[in-house]
């Protein structure tokens, strides 16, 4: 028979705090990789490494907290737990492989199409692996066109936050663009949701003391530390929050020394050029009259 499936049985509690889980997982993951992109090319995979694991953890996270309010009239729901971890990691590896292409590549071109698209896939694959975990008397049946709305909601919004933290241009352009990433995760869980119908097999009522949230809790458990953790790395890095650019030397042609790229102190223009910065002032030359030949 057709299960009746609440997905809001906490009201807007669940859905607003895992909005904010994914905006937090975001927030963490492209400022990481903006960070990424001022750093030595030594440093860069650390710092790519760490924004795939907050951004997947913060997708994760997002996912199973808007589960909590998930419950299906006439059966009780529990998960299979290496399912369940596996869309953790599916959720990292997959996240890191779009990452790591706009970080080594650029935030432009095929490079951002292909980084956004494999994030994008990431964030889909997480979330129908996460439901193939979950444990009904019943089937889930998913409807085609919602399902591939749901994944092209995924793919476009990822691109465009992968976009805006490649533009490298402070906090508060980082901040719009993990809304932008919330917004992907949000959006194509409650469509890929939307999609879904239960065909429950039996009558049996949920089992009392074992509700969603009992059962969820202890499993977020590791992910909240780990992003609380990335939360003090960035916390603690100026360049991080400030956004500045790193000054670093730049190749230059023969007679023409180097100079410092990004802002720097005003200098006088006659030390912009080497054949003009031992000219002396005209004030301070001798004149070259005939007494003084």
């Amino acid at each position: 028979m057709q299960g009746t499936v609440d997905g809001f049985s906490y009201g807007l509690v669940t859905p607003l705090v895992a909005y904010l889980m994914a905006c937090l997982g975001g927030a963490l993951g492209l400022r990481c990789t903006t960070r990424s992109m001022l750093v030595a090319r030594s440093w860069r995979p650390g710092w790519l490494a760490l924004g795939s694991a907050a951004i997947g953890s913060g997708i994760w996270t997002m996912h199973f907290i808007a589960m909590m309010g998930f419950r299906v009239e006439g059966t009780p729901i529990r998960y299979d737990m290496p399912m369940t971890f596996a869309s953790l990691a599916v959720a990292i590896v997959m996240v890191g492989i779009g990452i790591f292409i706009v970080g080594y590549r650029d935030a432009g071109g095929a490079a951002l199409f292909t980084g956004g698209t494999i994030t994008g896939l990431g964030i889909a694959s997480m979330h129908y692996l996460g439901m193939a975990g979950m444990r009904l008397d019943g089937d889930l049946e998913y409807n085609t066109v919602t399902v591939a709305m749901s994944v092209v909601i995924a793919m476009a919004a990822a691109t465009a936050a992968l976009w805006a933290a490649g533009q490298v241009r402070g906090l508060l352009w980082s901040v719009g663009a993990s809304l932008v990433m919330g917004l992907a995760v949000a959006g194509m869980h409650y469509t890929g949701m939307a999609a879904l119908d239960v065909h429950v097999h039996g009558t049996a009522g949920p089992v009392p003391g074992d509700s969603p949230a009992a059962l969820l809790a202890p499993m977020l458990i590791g992910p909240l530390a780990f992003l609380l953790l990335a939360g003090v790395v960035v916390m603690f890095d100026p360049l991080m929050v400030v956004g500045e650019p790193v000054r670093r030397p730049v190749d230059h042609k023969p007679g023409i020394p180097a100079h410092p790229v990004g802002p720097g102190p005003a200098r006088h223009p006659a030390a912009r050029h080497p054949a003009l910065r031992y000219r002396r002032p005209l004030a301070h030359r001798r004149s070259r009259t005939p007494q003084n030949r």
